[in-house]
């Protein structure tokens, strides 16, 4: 752009001391003529670097997760591709099942088993219950039959002293009473027996169905867990992405080892991030336009705006540890900041190759009318970016 101006510059020059001869050509205007180029280029540059800051460090970030599996086991199925895309829950290996299946069926039956104990132990509970109510439920009985009884004998006493009653019925009325007081004590004695069994066991009775309740829950979580590692052994897509470095077959032994991944998934979301001196970007702000030029996408400008400035980096953190912090021999090179950019238009959902580097540049919302020469420049370089320039 500064060669394009210094060429307008410098026709403009030819056509007023040479062509037309306007004015004199001499030490004066050509010392004027000299400076004038020299003093506007550089102001302008200097005012476009903060107007329009550019980078040229702008790359493409893929979020990458290293698949490592859950559970330990041999590959039976390798249903992925490498360098292909998939979608999310999209099945990509699977883990032989026959371990984990077993350990879901051994824990379904001991469930049943441990059902099988909490309803017995609620059950003789209940029939401890019953047996308690059935004997109280008799001393009511036979109290009610010995008070009738001890009515009618005070009825009989009152007629023998009147003379009216008679000694046999008497007697018989005498010896039902104490039959039936016979019966309350044996039905009382029955019913302390069972109190007492209540008493004696019903600690035991409610310890063993807290038992049964704790094994049950013990196996239940033990098959929830067992079924959560059989589900482990389809492995899926986390979302849309891309499988990358493949290199597992058929047999191949898995391990839920972080430092042994199975391969790569290369996820389809991405970030622009353009690295900035720290003094360029102080009039940035969320939503300014912003234009890449990738090497990898030569003659296209790539269309994006500020997500965002991040305002920390390295030399903003002092590391932990026991020794004061050292500032060094010599001052350190100011880091740079990161701006984190998002595409819009016809690239808000085109994928970018991971990694792809170029140039990039910010229009912030100061000094518009000169954003042409930036926008030019972009241009430029883009086109530039057709070059290969190697000689083999």
């Amino acid at each position: 752009m500064e060669a394009i101006i210094l060429g307008i510059y410098a026709f403009f020059v030819w056509l007023i001391f040479f062509k037309f001869k306007w004015l004199p050509w001499n030490t004066v205007s050509m010392a004027i003529s000299i400076t004038i180029p020299i003093v506007g280029i550089t102001a302008l540059i200097l005012v476009l670097n903060v107007v329009a800051p550019s980078s040229s460090e702008v790359r493409v970030v893929n979020k990458v997760l290293q698949v490592v599996p859950q559970v330990r086991g041999r590959v039976i199925e390798v249903v992925a591709e490498g360098n292909r895309s998939y979608k999310k829950g999209a099945v990509l290996l699977r883990i032989d099942p026959t371990p984990y299946q077993n350990a879901v069926n051994s824990l379904q039956a001991r469930l049943q088993v441990n059902e099988s104990s909490l309803e017995s132990a609620k059950a003789s509970a209940r029939q401890l219950s019953e047996s308690l109510r059935a004997a109280a439920g008799q001393v009511s009985v036979v109290e009610s039959r010995l008070g009738l009884a001890q009515r009618r004998l005070a009825e009989h006493e009152e007629l023998f002293a009147n003379g009216a009653g008679d000694l046999f019925a008497l007697e018989e009325a005498r010896a039902n009473v104490m039959q039936l007081k016979g019966d309350l004590d044996t039905a009382k004695a029955n019913e302390n027996q069972v109190m007492q069994q209540l008493s004696a066991q019903s600690r035991g009775e409610y310890a063993a169905i807290a038992s049964a309740r704790a094994q049950l829950a013990a196996t239940q979580a033990e098959l929830d867990n067992a079924k959560w590692e059989l589900d482990q052994t389809i492995y899926t897509a986390p979302s849309d992405g891309k499988v990358v470095n493949l290199q597992i077959r058929v047999g191949t032994m898995l391990t839920p080892m972080p430092f042994n991944p199975a391969f790569s998934f290369v996820e389809d979301e991405q970030e622009l991030i353009a690295f900035f001196n720290q003094n360029e970007i102080h009039l940035v702000e969320t939503g300014n336009e912003a234009e890449v030029a990738l090497l990898t996408r030569p003659g296209e400008v790539v269309k994006a705006v500020v997500d965002s400035v991040v305002w920390a980096q390295g030399q903003g953190q002092v590391a932990q540890g026991g020794m004061l912090p050292t500032t060094g021999a010599a001052p350190s090179v100011p880091n740079r900041f990161a701006v984190k950019l998002k595409t819009t238009g016809k690239w808000k959902n085109d994928s970018l190759p991971a990694g792809a580097v170029g140039t990039g540049a910010i229009y912030t919302e100061h000094e518009k009318m000169i954003h042409i020469l930036r926008k030019v420049l972009i241009r430029v370089t883009t086109k530039i970016n057709y070059l290969v320039l190697k000689l083999h």
